[in-house]
């Protein structure tokens, strides 16, 4: 099941790191909740389906979906890293990270809406 992709990370930011084919079939599955955390312009420019915008510049790990596993990401890792270490300072375990953001999503022909 897709949940095994979930297990717990440590405060290692690539011990939390999920590949482009895990992530396809956690968003095809709507296995996890998709945390995008670029800015609300970029956002707008197209998204993973289903994923909510809550940009690094104003974020808190207190205002993550709760009751699923989460997977963060960005344009291409490194705001989607500080996230995750701060998601992972805050006690919150159950994340992934994208690190190839969605410069690697859009390039490897994943789903974008607007």
């Amino acid at each position: 099941m897709i949940f095994n992709l979930f297990a717990k990370a440590d405060s290692n930011p690539r011990a939390g790191e999920i590949g482009f084919e895990e992530l396809r079939q956690v968003v095809e599955s709507d296995a996890s909740a998709i945390v995008d955390v670029r800015e609300p312009h970029e956002f707008a420019g197209g998204h993973i389906a289903g994923a909510v915008n809550l940009p690094l510049s104003q974020f808190d790990p207190a205002r993550l979906p709760k009751g699923r596993p989460l997977v963060i990401h960005c344009q291409s890792g490194m705001r989607s890293a500080a996230a995750l270490s701060q998601t992972l300072k805050a006690g919150i375990s159950d994340v992934r990270h994208y690190a190839g953001g969605m410069k690697d999503w859009r390039a490897r022909g994943g789903a974008i809406v607007k």
